[in-house]
C-alpha cells in the first residue's frame, strides 16, 4: 500500500477538536434535524474492531502508526496529513478511488464514552449555521450524516473504546454511498488503538507518527531505499 502522501493541514498546530467540524473534513449529502433521542437499533460492539491494543497482538500484520495501528491492505492507498513545518502526523487517509476515511484518536474518560456527546454538539453547529444533520445507523454503530450550508456533506462515525475515542469522517462517494461507505469501514474495523499511559486531558488527540523503518543492512541499502521512497511523497 502507498504511504506518505503530504497535506498542508488547515490547523498547523495539530489541536483540532474531536467535535470540530470543517469543510476540510466532509464531501457530499446527508438530511434533516439531528434525532439523537430516538432509538436506532441494536448497539454498536468491537467484537470485530476496531480494537484496543490490549485486545489484539500486534504484529507484521499492521503497520505501526504509534497510536493507530492500521491493518496491511492493498485495497487502499494510505495518505498521512502532515503538519510540514514540524513533519507531525495530524490524521491518516485511507483512500478508495474518489472516497477517502480520515482517521484520528482521542484521548477519552475511562468511564464514559464520548461520542454521543460530540455528535450532539456537530449535529447542533451545523444546524445553528443553517445545515442540516442527522443520526443513522451505521456499521459502526450510529453515524452522523451532515449537510453544510454550502452544500458538502459528510459521514462521521466515531468510536468509543477503554480511554479512548476513535473518529472516523467519510469524504467523496463514501459520505452518501452506502458501498462505497462500506470498503472504507470494513478496513477501519481492522484499526487497533494504542492509548498509552500517559494522563491526558479528554478530547486530547493522540500521537501519531511515521512508521519505524527497518534498519538497512548497509549504506547501498539506505541509498536504494531513500530512492524507492521518494514516488511515495506528494507535494
Amino acid at each position: 500500500m502507498a504511504l506518505f502522501g503530504r497535506r498542508r493541514s488547515a490547523d498547523p498546530g495539530g489541536r483540532e477538536s474531536a467535535s470540530t467540524p470543517s469543510a476540510a473534513d466532509v464531501t457530499d449529502e446527508p438530511r434533516d434535524e439531528p434525532s439523537d433521542d430516538v432509538e436506532l437499533g441494536t448497539p454498536f460492539s468491537r467484537a470485530r474492531g476496531p480494537f484496543d491494543s490490549s485486545e489484539v497482538t500486534l504484529d507484521d500484520d499492521w503497520v505501526d502508526f504509534g497510536a493507530i495501528f492500521l491493518p496491511r491492505t492493498d485495497a487502499v492507498e494510505v495518505r498521512l496529513e502532515l503538519d510540514q513545518s514540524t513533519d507531525t502526523v495530524l490524521a491518516i487517509h485511507l483512500v478508495d478511488g474518489a472516497s477517502t476515511a480520515q482517521l484520528q484518536a482521542y484521548a477519552a474518560p475511562r468511564t464514559l464514552g464520548v461520542w454521543p456527546e460530540i455528535r450532539g454538539e456537530i449535529a447542533s453547529g451545523v444546524t445553528t449555521q443553517g445545515g442540516r444533520a442527522e443520526v443513522a445507523d451505521g456499521l459502526l454503530g450510529k453515524e452522523l450524516r451532515v449537510r453544510l450550508p454550502d452544500g458538502t456533506a459528510m459521514r462521521l462515525h466515531g468510536v468509543d473504546g477503554p480511554r479512548w475515542f476513535l473518529r472516523v469522517v467519510l469524504n467523496g462517494p463514501a459520505a452518501t454511498d452506502d458501498d462505497a461507505a462500506e470498503r472504507l469501514l470494513e478496513i477501519v474495523r481492522g484499526v487497533a488503538v494504542v492509548r498509552g499511559g500517559d494522563a491526558m486531558p479528554p478530547r486530547e488527540v493522540l500521537p501519531l507518527r511515521l512508521p519505524p523503518q527497518p534498519a538497512p543492512a548497509d549504506a547501498s541499502a539506505v541509498v536504494e531505499s531513500e530512492a524507492a521512497a521518494q514516488p511515495a511523497r506528494r507535494a
